[in-house]
Formats: C-alpha cells, structure tokens, sequence
C-alpha cells in the first residue's frame, strides 16, 4: 500500500488538481467529486492505493471466459 500526501491546489471545471508534496512538481488531475466534499484549495489530503488482487484475478478470469466463448462461437 502507498500512501502520499497532495496539496489542492486549485479547482477548474470540475476538476481538482493535486501537486504530490514535498517537492509540488508531480501534479494529478482527479474529477473533483471523488474528494471529500468538504475539500478547498491549499487543503492537505491523503491519498492511499492499494492493489486489489482479488478483484484484478476476478477480472483476468472474467475477460477469459468472454474470450474462450467468442473463440467458441466462431469454431460453429
């Protein structure tokens, strides 16, 4: 699990743009409702990704299902 903290720095259209702290040069735009709704410009948020291998295998199996019975249909 990562977890970083990103200054808000501003808001456009709808969009919220995150400068990664310390050093403020990585930025990353995010739809703004995805953040609290309480969020404001120069707030400091936490930010943490996790990998989700179970749903990440779910969706292997799934797309090889879906691609097991496309090969399916056209050996008829």
């Amino acid at each position: 699990m990562e977890n970083f903290k990103v200054t808000l720095d501003r808001i456009e259209e709808g969009i919220a743009v995150l400068l990664v702290r310390d050093e403020e040069t990585v930025k990353i735009n995010i739809p703004l409702f995805l953040l609290p709704p309480e969020s404001r410009e120069g707030d400091i948020l936490d930010i943490t990704i996790a990998r989700n291998i179970k749903e990440t295998e779910d969706a292997k199996e799934r797309v090889s299902a879906l691609l097991e019975k496309l090969k399916n249909k056209n050996k008829d």
